[in-house]
């Protein structure tokens, strides 16, 4: 069967991980069994096709990929209950789980299938199959598909498939440009399924998940700054030894432009305020930290952590009462997007730990409470702590002198 249009795009890339984003009935698996045998056809190497569960594995391709070797007379030997095909060639295809990422070490592969991407751990692929690829000679490569589930790790792959690193290439097709769905059927698709699961599943586009916390955070909000920093940054900063997270923005004609992000772990207000001077070290610098810093010590000097800024020369602005979190995410989604519109928050893509916090922080299930499993709340809190006080909901929290450095 020829390739369609969306496969031939992915074939004939030579970027040694590639991403096959797509939609429902695209040829994803057809494409994974044309890449296993293609692999498999060199001899004595060991290609793996991952999927979330074995009995997925069992339905989805090993029929399938049985029916395409036996077709090739390739095949020497068949393990049913290991889903294993041993080749004529002394290569090995194995098909199994990504439930449990330990059942994967221990050998080294040189092709690798990872299929419905989205419902696999991450460290399926960073912690046991990517080491296993540099084990071979030459490193073994790897296919990623998969239909979107929201901005999870498979975004992260995605992303990075769409750089400059020829090492990634990334490809995404809707279910119509797969051509094994008929357009009538899309469109009645598209009137019975709410427009967010039909542009997960049939468009392939990656859509935010409910309980997301930055609703209003959307691509448009991220925007390279070409600008000049000009003579002062404002940085938003939380305290969390864990790491410590700061947010730098700067004040635009249009609101705020967060052009850079620090983490530091296992750190304390010392080692981040040498980082700030290291990075800026001409600007004038306003920090907007976590109010609790007036108390909390992070170091051994005794010192609270907004002496330590003041100390260091930076002005400090926070509030004597620790704002509300729901005011905070409040004056976020308002500067990411108002009712009339506007956007007067951007940030910079070289922010990515910032930029994933407003994609993925999320609220416990059936609550109103963030999340703080995923450790994306840090910096998260860094920037809204900036952002609450220049910006703030409520009118009685106006700022008293910010005036006095240029903010508004």
């Amino acid at each position: 069967m020829p390739l369609n249009k969306a496969q031939k795009a992915v074939t004939s890339s030579n970027a040694r991980f590639k991403i096959f984003v797509a939609g429902r009935r695209t040829g994803k698996t057809a494409l994974s069994i044309r890449e296993l045998a293609r692999y498999a056809s060199q001899p004595n190497k060991r290609v793996l096709y991952v999927c979330p569960t074995f009995q997925m594995a069992r339905d989805i391709i090993w029929k399938d990929l049985q029916n395409k070797l036996r077709d090739l007379n390739w095949i020497a030997k068949t393990n049913e209950s290991r889903l294993e095909i041993e080749l004529i060639n002394g290569s090995l295809i194995s098909l199994k789980s990504g439930n449990d990422p330990d059942n994967l070490r221990g050998s080294g592969y040189d092709f690798v299938v990872f299929d419905e991407c989205a419902d696999l751990k991450p460290e399926v692929w960073y912690e046991v199959v990517r080491p296993a690829l540099s084990a071979q000679k030459p490193p073994g490569s790897a296919l990623f598909c998969g239909t979107p589930k929201g901005f999870n790790w498979f975004k992260d792959l995605f992303d990075l498939g769409n750089t400059e690193d020829p090492d990634w290439f990334s490809h995404q097709a809707t279910t119509l440009e797969g051509g094994n769905v008929p357009e009538k059927e899309i469109e009645d698709a598209k009137k019975d399924l709410d427009a967010r699961t039909f542009s997960q599943e049939y468009l392939a586009t990656f859509e935010t998940y409910s309980g997301i916390i930055a609703y209003n955070f959307h691509a448009d909000n991220i925007k390279q700054f070409k600008g000049d920093i000009g003579d002062m940054i404002l940085i938003g900063m939380d305290f969390n030894v864990d790491p410590m997270s700061a947010v730098v923005m700067v004040k635009t004609e249009t609101g705020l432009h967060a052009i850079d992000e620090i983490n530091i772990y296992g750190s304390n207000t010392n080692e981040m305020c040498e980082e700030i001077r290291n990075r800026y070290p001409k600007q004038k610098v306003v920090v907007f930290p976590d109010p609790a810093g007036a108390q909390r010590k992070t170091s051994a000097s005794g010192r609270t952590d907004i002496s330590i800024l003041q100390n260091a020369g930076f002005a400090v602005k926070y509030r004597q009462r620790h704002p509300a979190v729901k005011d905070r995410i409040n004056a976020l989604n308002s500067v990411l997007k108002n009712t009339e519109g506007q956007r007067r928050f951007f940030i910079d893509p070289k922010c990515k730990t910032f930029v994933k916090s407003l994609r993925q922080h999320s609220y416990k299930e059936g609550t109103q409470i963030p999340d703080k499993g995923s450790g994306l709340d840090h910096i998260f809190d860094a920037g809204t702590y900036l952002i609450e006080f220049i910006y703030p909901v409520k009118k009685d929290y106006k700022p008293d002198n910010m005036k006095t450095f240029g903010v508004y």
